[in-house]
């Protein structure tokens, strides 16, 4: 298991990560990804102005117009060079500790096994910064078959950028990040072969005609920064198949989720979790310390057909939530979990997103 930041430390520090947040709009949808806060008390006013004061320092730092999204990137430039320092200090401790060790001349100060010990915390410092050296945000979206984990990509997106639709209409990963250029293109694992794509129904083409393809197969989908203000803030997310529909989910966690800054489970909020969708969380959790996880009921939009039970049915699904969070998984406290579950219906915002880019009223 992946350590957490505050089990490596060797002496006592406060370090807060960044909290993400799906921000719910009105009409039951999802706004966007977006970091409340981060790691060196940055405070957010929304819609886009912060300020930055360090705690070293009393005075403020003049407040900066800047996508919150960037915050992200602050905190984690400013934590990896926590984690420099402390490598370098580490580093350091293991040398002097190796060659008292072997010194007969000298009386060791640490045992064989605690000399291994040290060795053992510098590669997990040296893991963790790795990943703390990117630069973009990364959220991967699970769950099961049809239950809209494209469709609230796309309403993210606020484009039909992937297919989506009934039944396994993504057969392998599909990885969003933004590009600099005018049109959108494909890039497959081993090739830099780009294949161009300006429509939904190209892209499932182009993906349906790759025999190579297969559940474990890793398609990188270009798509230009100027469509989506989201992408232009080294954003990426991660499509999936459906967990429902392999047994390789060890390997899937090895290649595609140890430097996943943010889990999205989207689940149906027509039926309740199932045990595909527990167990693969499950093992998340055993292989990275307390996962970032949030929970999406989407097609929330179904139970307004029966307002009469609308209450029930979300308090019944919090509470649902809520246990495998906090009781199951541990990854939260009972106070924190409500911030963590949303009812989005993700087919409803898209539609009212494409119309509103298309200058047309927004309907619902």
């Amino acid at each position: 298991m992946f350590p957490s930041i505050t089990e490596l430390l060797p002496f006592p520090v406060e370090l807060r990560l960044v909290q993400c947040r799906f921000w719910p709009v009105p009409s039951s949808g999802c706004k966007a990804v977006v970091p409340e806060q981060s790691a060196m008390s940055i405070s957010v006013s929304r819609p886009s102005t912060f300020s930055f004061q360090c705690k070293n320092k009393k005075r403020p730092m003049a407040e900066i117009n800047v996508s919150p999204l960037k915050h992200f990137v602050t905190a984690k430039k400013k934590i990896n060079g926590i984690f420099e320092q402390l490598g370098t200090y580490i580093k350091e401790s293991a040398t002097f500790l190796e060659d008292t060790y072997k010194n007969q001349q000298l009386n060791p100060v640490a045992t064989e096994e605690q000399v291994q010990e040290v060795c053992g915390y510098l590669s997990k410092v040296t893991g963790i910064g790795e990943v703390l050296a990117r630069r973009h945000m990364k959220v991967v979206f699970f769950g099961r078959t049809s239950n809209g984990k494209s469709s609230v990509i796309n309403a993210m997106l606020c484009d039909k950028v992937l297919p989506s639709g009934i039944g396994h209409t993504t057969n392998c990963f599909l990885r969003v990040e933004g590009t600099d250029g005018r049109e959108g293109f494909l890039l497959t694992e081993g090739s830099e072969d780009q294949k161009s794509i300006t429509t939904v129904n190209q892209l499932a083409h182009a993906l349906h005609q790759d025999v190579d393809l297969d559940a474990g197969s890793l398609v990188c989908v270009m798509w230009p920064k100027a469509k989506c203000a989201l992408l232009r803030d080294d954003l990426v997310l991660l499509d999936s198949p459906g967990i429902d529909v392999t047994t390789e989910l060890d390997s899937w966690i090895d290649k595609f989720c140890l430097d996943a800054d943010v889990f999205v489970l989207v689940a149906n909020s027509e039926s309740t979790l199932m045990q595909t969708e527990k167990s693969f969380f499950h093992k998340v959790n055993e292989r990275l310390s307390t996962p970032n996880i949030f929970i999406l009921n989407n097609r929330w939009d179904a139970s307004a057909s029966e307002p009469e039970y609308m209450e029930e049915v979300r308090r019944q699904h919090m509470d649902r939530c809520t246990h495998f969070l906090v009781d199951e998984l541990g990854v939260v406290d009972r106070a924190q979990a409500s911030d963590r579950i949303f009812f989005v219906s993700a087919k409803e915002v898209l539609q009212a997103r494409v119309q509103k880019a298309q200058g047309m009223p927004e309907s619902g």
